[in-house]
């Protein structure tokens, strides 16, 4: 009899690959065969490693990008059927059971290790849609690991002039420009603020988008903000930042600071710059459709589900620079 494999964390730092029954199956519900999932680094690697601001309990699952094959179809499911190939915020794990309301179709022509990419795309696009950005408008995004590189060609596509990406690590940076990046600065030059002005005809980005995850670059991010511009919190901090002077970096430069934390959206019905998560979901598709995205600089490692435990050891809890877009392949 078929068994799943599932990716559970038994203990803080601590990985299986346990195997075990197919799910329950029930009415209103489908049944996926997983062709592929993506490794959210940052987000993983803190609740895995149960860091600030997550909220701990082990046993627990990981992962929240799956593409796979719908292998059943309960009764009262309309609009899905056996075969279809479908996106969604399912964990790491072979097969699952899933509602519907939470899936998408994968669009003819999109692959699923491109389509795998749409939960990361749209916590991307409701930070950039929070930002407000206008055309002609500089963007500064902090932070280029995978969802700043989303972000960043977000900001683009939404007419960011110019476009600029900062990071430590150089082949982050050598990733922002492959993914169309206008400029890059390393975080470490003495000299990256002057670099910066001279971007940004000197008087700083618009808008800055903080993704890193880190509490100290937030106090560098309400710093480099232009007067009047706006900053968008985009990656969930893993920390507290200290010693923020809010008179010197944010009243007296009239800075708009925006939490962009993607759970916050409307249950129906978008607005301006708030988008409910299923319609964010279709633009990113659409976008996918279109070519409008570049993802293949984005996907730095292909992983055999059998080997998942030994790459989360070496790219995941490690750190590893060297991981953007890690593809997990269970078929």
């Amino acid at each position: 009899m078929m068994k799943r494999r599932r990716l559970v964390a038994v203990a803080k730092g601590e990985l299986e690959l346990q195997e075990s029954e197919i799910p329950e199956f029930a009415d209103g519900k489908v049944l996926i065969e997983t062709i592929v999932t993506l490794i959210s680094p940052g987000t993983e690697r803190a609740f895995l490693l149960g860091m600030a601001n997550t909220p701990g309990g082990f046993p627990r699952g990981t992962g929240y990008n799956n593409v796979g094959r719908i292998v059943r179809v309960g009764r009262g499911v309309d609009g899905f059927k056996e075969g279809d190939v479908v996106v969604g915020g399912g964990g790491h794990a072979s097969h699952l059971v899933a509602d519907p309301k939470h899936l998408h179709h994968v669009p003819a022509g999109v692959s699923p290790e491109h389509a795998v990419f749409l939960v990361m795309g749209v916590i991307a696009l409701q930070g950039v849609r929070k930002a407000g950005i206008e055309l002609g408008e500089s963007v500064l995004t902090i932070g280029a690991g995978l969802l700043g590189q989303l972000a960043m060609q977000l900001a683009r596509l939404h007419g960011g002039v110019p476009v600029i990406a900062m990071d430590l690590s150089a082949p982050r940076l050598a990733t922002a420009r492959a993914c169309g990046a206008d400029a890059t600065l390393d975080a470490r030059d003495l000299k990256f603020s002057e670099t910066l002005a001279g971007l940004t005809n000197g008087d700083g980005p618009a808008v800055v988008l903080e993704v890193t995850g880190a509490p100290e670059p937030v106090n560098t991010v309400l710093q480099l903000a232009g007067r009047g511009g706006r900053v968008v919190l985009l990656a969930c901090t893993r920390g507290e930042t200290e010693k923020v002077n809010f008179y010197r970096d944010v009243e007296v430069k009239g800075l708009t600071v925006v939490g962009a934390y993607n759970p916050l959206r409307p249950a129906r019905d978008s607005s301006r710059g708030s988008w409910t998560a299923r319609d964010d979901a279709r633009t990113v598709l659409t976008l996918l459709e279109k070519g409008r995205l570049t993802l293949e600089p984005l996907i730095s490692h292909r992983i055999a589900a059998a080997d998942l435990v030994k790459a989360y050891d070496e790219l995941v809890f490690s750190g590893s620079e060297e991981l953007m877009g890690g593809l997990i392949q269970w078929l």
